[in-house]
């Protein structure tokens, strides 16, 4: 299926969008991420898959700003990104979360607003006296975020509070914020998550979509039908460290990724007491992580 799906678009590989280099993340004594590398490509969907306290989201949040690296870099479209959230967005990075971050009491239509005020130039004075700047892109930016909200397909939910919309449509809904914010890449923390197999599928259907705008994506997820389907590469960390790295075939039929998921044969354990979980690492990625 990966393959049909991926027949139609052309991913430049010799151009490198994002860089990460040696990215290396401690909290304390505890190493979440650990020298990991990789690029993206323009018109790429790119996967990061590995099982919990893997270092899946820490490593987001070193890419996007949250978190400055304890050590390595990160390039985007061949600048230095500097560990601002805002600057990030600005360079043209745009993600969303593991748990949804909607502001509840705004209707979806705002909540999609909201994503454009970094490509806005009102400023307070031009907003509180309403001067044109402030009506003109005000006006440009409800016409927008409808086109937004249509293309996640939310046309009715527009003046729904987001709070009130089922949860698929508020996932769908952070997607279409982040468009707002006119990235050349996607960062999508577990868009799946909670969802139904039909919701599933047209997750599956709209990262395509993104993907046929010309973006380019990274993606984290563990269901793995939906990664190798969708993927034209996958990344999986395991204890923070790139395991392997590769087509969908190359990733899904290692047999250490086979491993890092469901472990080892019983008769190739040394005991059959239950293993202790490392610190930071029990059903979670660690600090701050998922």
């Amino acid at each position: 299926m990966s393959q049909v799906a991926s027949a139609g678009h052309h991913v430049d590989t010799g151009t490198v969008l994002l860089e990460a280099s040696h990215v290396t993340m401690r909290f304390g004594g505890l190493t979440a991420v650990n020298d990991v590398s990789l690029v993206v490509h323009p018109g790429e969907i790119f996967g990061l898959i590995g099982p919990n306290g893997a270092g899946k989201t820490t490593f987001f949040n070193c890419l996007t700003g949250l978190y400055k690296p304890t050590s390595g870099e990160v390039r985007f479209a061949g600048e230095l990104l500097p560990p601002q959230p805002r600057l990030v967005v600005r360079a043209g990075m745009a993600r969303t979360f593991q748990n949804i971050r909607l502001f509840h009491n705004m209707t979806a239509l705002e909540n999609v607003m909201v994503g454009m005020y970094t490509r806005t130039k009102t400023n307070a004075i031009d907003a509180v006296f309403r001067l044109p700047r402030h009506r003109r892109e005000e006006v440009e930016s409800t016409e927008r975020a409808r086109e937004l909200l249509a293309f996640v397909g939310l046309t009715a939910s527009a003046d729904m509070l987001s709070r009130n919309l089922p949860y698929g449509d508020q996932r769908r809904l952070e997607i279409a914020r982040a468009l707002a914010t006119e990235p050349k890449l996607l960062l999508l923390d577990e868009p799946t998550a909670g969802m139904n197999p039909q919701e599933t599928r047209q997750a599956e259907d709209l990262i395509f979509r993104i993907r046929d705008l010309g973006l380019a994506v990274l993606v984290i997820e563990h269901d793995m039908r939906f990664i190798f389907n969708l993927c034209d590469r996958v990344c999986c960390l395991v204890r923070g460290e790139v395991l392997v790295q590769g087509s969908g075939d190359v990733v899904q039929n290692d047999p250490r990724v086979i491993e890092a998921y469901i472990g080892s044969p019983a008769e190739e354990l040394p005991s059959t007491k239950p293993a202790t979980p490392e610190p930071g690492t029990e059903d979670g990625e660690g600090p701050a992580d998922a």
